[in-house]
């Protein structure tokens, strides 16, 4: 089997449909909430201010190590949740997703998203939001007296007290980003999980499939004439196996009729010389088609009179 047989044996329809434009609806929903909230916090709107509630509860690091480190030239790495990269992927991949979202509206409507490019888009993906889900929810061990071995505080805890009232709902932001992300994880898992599902051959199309792989593996039976002397760039004419078996019956029998009139004339030696009739002219022997005579000579003329 080739490349080509290859490409044309995997489906290219879905077998759920109409479940694909539910999921373009919700993800279209789910995308917008994304953006929004990774939006608002970028580039420090609250991240810096959580950092340092947690460290006034003594729940992780305090953000002022940072700059004491840099201070005394001490090499020292912010922690991934409280990092900058965290913030700005997030808002990068939050637009990426709904680009993608309406290139694959218009695919769809084209009927040219098939399902193993879904395949490998939402798989793209889920490695993307797989990677926002592990640094959003990353521990902070850069503080030995204060470590915090899980996710950060305010995915863990509640938004409610001890946290300051002004934090509250920069808590619920932050744990709301985080959910956003992993919905749409589960989303795209979903998107793969259906991929897969409708690159599964059903019975009909392995049918199909097999009948095209045997009907190419017969032989044609017109076959193409190969070009003659004379006829260069000509209209060629297709040639059967009947044709060129009575061809080649007629060229023999041709030839044999060819032969045996020439050894009549080897063996005759002079032709006959015309008979005519009494006025010296050659008699008309001909058929009439329109009438039954047939011409007689001047005999039949005599009778006729």
């Amino acid at each position: 089997m080739g490349i080509k047989d290859c490409f044309a044996a995997i489906p290219r329809k879905w077998k759920t449909p109409r479940t694909i434009i539910y999921l373009f609806v919700l993800e279209l929903l789910v995308e917008i909430a994304a953006l929004a909230l990774f939006g608002i916090a970028q580039p420090d709107l609250y991240r810096t201010r959580l950092w340092q509630e947690g460290s006034d509860h003594g729940w992780n690091s305090n953000p002022n190590e940072i700059i004491y480190a840099y201070a005394n030239y001490r090499p020292i790495h912010t922690p991934l949740p409280w990092s900058q990269f965290v913030t700005n992927f997030n808002v990068v991949i939050a637009v990426l997703a709904l680009f993608l979202l309406l290139c694959k509206g218009i695919m769809y409507i084209c009927h040219v998203f098939q399902p193993i490019l879904s395949a490998i888009i939402h798989a793209a993906l889920i490695a993307l939001y797989a990677v926002s889900i592990h640094a959003q929810a990353a521990s902070d061990m850069s503080d030995p007296d204060h470590p915090q071995p899980g996710a950060p505080w305010y995915i863990a805890k509640s938004c409610g007290a001890p946290v300051k009232p002004s934090l509250q709902g920069y808590c619920k932001q932050a744990k709301g980003s985080f959910a956003v992300t992993v919905m749409l994880c589960a989303l795209f898992l979903v998107y793969l999980i259906l991929s897969l599902y409708s690159l599964i051959p059903s019975r009909s199309s392995k049918a199909s499939i097999r009948s095209d792989t045997e009907s190419q593996q017969r032989p044609w039976e017109m076959t193409q004439v190969p070009p003659t002397p004379g006829t260069t760039g000509g209209l060629k004419s297709p040639m059967t196996p009947r044709t060129t078996a009575f061809n080649t019956l007629s060229g023999k029998m041709g030839g044999a009729a060819n032969g045996k009139g020439k050894a009549k004339g080897k063996g005759k030696g002079k032709e006959k010389e015309p008979v005519t009739g009494p006025d010296g002219k050659l008699p008309l022997r001909h058929h009439i088609s329109m009438g039954e005579e047939t011409y007689q000579g001047p005999a039949g003329e005599a009778a006729r009179d």
